[in-house]
């Protein structure tokens, strides 16, 4: 399946501390460079995965339909976890009690709603790759203690 639609405009980056979201952790430095990471997606890395995410993604234009009505894309949130080295990220979803909450006349049954957030999960998830291969230049600056065993011999 794919989502037949041009990659749509960057998310702007909030500041916001990434642990407070139910699932990120980031341990250390708190200089997420947002700042530069919403600079990079508007310098194509969001096209570029946008373009590969929709060609291959389980999602359908009407699912895809339903979470751009929502303004779901805009509220992505993406910054850099120097600890792990790697870009990490927080994609929205729809909640539990979309139904009593009346969310899209569109929005009818657990499976779109499912495959909504799993297809939100896998394009933030696309994201990050694209930003750390082919983006990002910047080296961690996390060093490893000197009294690590030597693995190599």
């Amino acid at each position: 399946m794919t989502v037949d639609a041009a990659p749509p405009e960057p998310p702007t980056l909030e500041a916001m501390d990434p642990n407070e979201y139910e699932d990120a952790e980031v341990v250390g430095d708190t200089d997420y460079r947002r700042d530069e990471i919403e600079t990079l997606l508007g310098e194509g890395a969001w096209a570029d995965a946008f373009e590969t995410w929709a060609a291959d993604t389980d999602l359908d234009d009407e699912g895809f339909a339903i979470a751009t009505d929502m303004r779901m894309l805009r509220e992505f949130d993406f910054f850099w976890d120097g600890f792990a080295d790697r870009v990490g990220y927080h994609a929205p979803g729809i909640p539990e009690d979309w139904k009593q909450r009346d969310l899209h006349p569109d929005l009818d049954s657990w499976a779109t709603v499912s495959g909504i957030n799993a297809g939100l999960t896998e394009l933030g998830q696309e994201v990050c790759e694209v930003l750390y291969d082919e983006y990002i230049d910047w080296e961690s600056d996390y060093e490893a203690p000197d009294d690590l065993p030597d693995f190599d011999e």
